[in-house]
């Protein structure tokens, strides 16, 4: 099967201010990165920062990695430079944090082909606000540039004055509510950071509830976490087994009525589920080959 799927299973931010993190980049299996410019580089490294991930951006050197950079946000003093400048760098994405409204997505993407930003370079929006999540299925359907969501748990939990807490119970309504309007417009998502990097436990738990709620992947602040997530928002061997016997049972039932597979009826709304697992499957495979 062939497939244009693009696999975001691990999504590791990396301070654009510090070069050793940027050379050590190239060889992390993660599946994309986002070379940062905003809370990972001090104010008077900016500059330099922005200079460092642009001519990441234009090396050619991260391999099959989907390389983003994320800029300061709209209303910094370094917002609009940063905008420009990794717009003629053409990374994958430009990610901006804190978008609020259509508006503000249109905004951004009048300003990215101003600064003439290549086809491929689409905006990931991040949503860390009590407005933006009010308003996400506007804001994911405000331009066709738009490719992503990107959560920014820790800033809604501190909008929302809530606690960080196992299970995430105080957020879950909003990070199913951009789920929704995610999926409604089309757009990938991409599940927030987990801030303990010595707790592979809990981390672990949050990468399998991110995946059962239906992200795509996780965004992650250390190298170490790259493995969990991989594997917890890729489909497992029984899983791939599965959907290649469904499919065949499927195929095999064509025209006869009522389909089973494994003692369960199957409906076309579990082949279409099978063909995105195998899909991912084989987009993984080529990622990792």
């Amino acid at each position: 099967m062939t497939t244009d799927f693009t696999p975001l299973r691990s999504v590791l931010y990396m301070p654009s201010s510090n070069a050793r993190a940027l050379e050590k980049a190239k060889s992390i299996p993660c599946d994309a990165l986002i070379l940062d410019l905003e809370d990972a580089v001090a104010p008077d490294a900016k500059v330099e920062a922005r200079d460092a991930a642009c001519a990441a951006a234009a090396s050619g050197e991260y391999g099959r990695r989907t390389l983003t950079i994320r800029v300061n946000g709209i209303g910094t003093e370094w917002h609009d430079r940063d905008l420009a400048a990794a717009a003629a760098a053409g990374p994958d994405a430009v990610v901006v944090p804190k978008v609020d409204s259509a508006a503000e997505v249109q905004q951004l993407v009048a300003a990215l082909e101003q600064a003439g930003a290549p086809d491929h370079t689409r905006l990931w929006a991040m949503v860390e606000t009590p407005i933006a999540i009010l308003d996400a299925l506007a804001i994911a359907r405000a331009s066709e540039r738009l490719a992503a969501f990107v959560m920014g748990t820790n800033d809604l939990v501190k909008e929302l004055y809530a606690e960080h807490v196992p299970g995430r119970a105080p957020i879950l309504g909003s990070l199913q509510t951009a789920l929704l309007a995610a999926r409604a417009a089309g757009i990938a998502i991409v599940d927030g950071v987990y801030n303990d990097v010595k707790d592979t436990d809990g981390f672990l738990a949050e990468c399998e509830q991110g995946r059962q709620l239906g992200f795509d992947g996780k965004t992650l602040i250390h190298p170490g976490q790259v493995e969990g997530a991989n594997a917890a928002f890729a489909p497992s061997e029984q899983a791939i087994e599965d959907a290649r016997g469904l499919i065949a049972a499927w195929e095999d039932g064509a025209g006869a009525g009522v389909v089973t597979y494994r003692g369960k009826m199957v409906e076309n709304l579990h082949v279409e589920s099978a063909r995105r697992t195998l899909a991912i499957a084989d987009a993984v495979a080529a990622l990792e080959a």
